[in-house]
């Protein structure tokens, strides 16, 4: 199967579930009101319908502050639409079983998801520092390391996000940042301007490819990131401070369990190991590789309330540190948002891992 026709076929599902739940909110919505003038609600959910869709092509082939605007009200809207058709279906069985005047009943529920939208947008304009600490063998000395991922830089995340990033994370003194992928949107205009901010880090930066930046093109990102003193792993080993750091790309699978290309790779052993993947996938390849620590994002830990339940589903492990025999995995939920500009049962956030000897 070609990767044209599955990019066809993801964004036929994609936009056929997404007018249902369009169409959902319409109905539901409609029979708690009883609109009068119907055909003018309809014809505004069809129009919501397509802002996201038709908003991201604009933004994605003519960026401008136009676009960017339309853009960040559509991703507004389609986290709104998320949290409408989740109350909507948890009103479902409440409505069996109890009832209630249907006008009082829309305007609780419309005016919950207004006033949880606005949290979940001013949530999302704070960043957290985690500290972890994480003991690695044949360590010679404590060491810290910055974890940023999924910053998403584009239309919504622009230069001056960046630049926020770059204050808090050299407020921490780490004595490395690691990027684990999805540094780039693939949407709006990105240039060297846009990534300035990356010059002033303190620390020695390392970055390996996402998903994004497959989408964006890893030429492109290459080109961009000349300008800058960020180092990028592609599929390769590099030491650091008595470190040897991996960065491998983004699967070219979608959906790619395993890491078959640290097969290829040459690592010692002897010395400690932090790999840069961005999924938090390949598991079982990074252990016999002999990696001590794999650090991964791309999950968001959900994001937005529901699909952090949601998300489990499909990566049994969304966020933070898990032990797997003798190898640590840690998951960053993000340091940006993709889509809606919110968060809801997740944050955003900068870890800083201590790595200490193990004793």
């Amino acid at each position: 199967m070609s990767r044209t026709f599955q990019y066809i076929t993801f964004y036929a599902i994609f936009f056929i579930v997404f007018f249902g739940m369009h169409l959902y909110v319409y109905f539901r919505l409609k029979k708690l009101f009883a609109f009068s003038h119907p055909m003018i609600f309809f014809c505004a959910i069809i129009l919501l319908a397509l802002s996201f869709p038709v908003f991201s092509l604009l933004e994605k082939f003519f960026a401008n502050t136009f676009t960017m605007i339309l853009y960040t009200m559509a991703s507004v809207w389609l986290g709104i639409l998320f949290l409408m058709l989740s109350a909507l279906v948890v009103y479902e069985p409440v409505r069996l079983i109890f009832k209630t005047d249907s006008k009082t009943t829309g305007i609780v529920i419309v005016s919950i998801v207004l006033m949880v939208s606005v949290y979940a947008i001013i949530n999302a304009m704070f960043i957290k520092v985690k500290t972890v600490d994480i003991p690695l063998p044949n360590l010679d000395r404590p060491l810290k390391a910055a974890l940023l991922s999924d910053i998403h830089v584009g239309t919504i995340h622009n230069s001056d996000y960046l630049k926020k990033i770059v204050d808090k994370t050299n407020a921490l003194n780490p004595d490395m940042v690691l990027i684990t992928g999805d540094l780039f949107d693939g949407l709006g205009s990105v240039n060297k301007n846009t990534v300035e901010p990356l010059n002033n880090l303190e620390a020695r930066t390392f970055f390996t490819i996402g998903n994004h930046e497959v989408y964006y093109g890893t030429d492109r990102v290459e080109n961009v990131l000349a300008s800058t003193n960020v180092v990028l792993l592609r599929n390769e080993v590099t030491e650091y401070k008595g470190i040897q750091i991996v960065g491998v790309d983004n699967p070219s699978r979608e959906n790619q369990k395993d890491n078959p290309v640290l097969q290829e790779l040459t690592i010692n052993r002897d010395v400690p190991s932090v790999l840069m993947y961005h999924p938090p996938a390949g598991l079982e390849d990074a252990l016999q590789a002999g990696i001590n620590l794999q650090v991964s994002g791309h999950t968001h830990s959900g994001q937005l309330f529901p699909f952090t339940l949601l998300t489990k589903l499909y990566f049994p492990k969304i966020n933070g540190l898990h032990r797997i025999e003798n190898m640590y995995l840690y998951i960053s939920p993000g340091t940006g948002t993709w889509g809606p500009p919110m968060r809801l049962g997740s944050r955003s956030e900068i870890t800083l891992i201590n790595m200490v000897p193990e004793t």
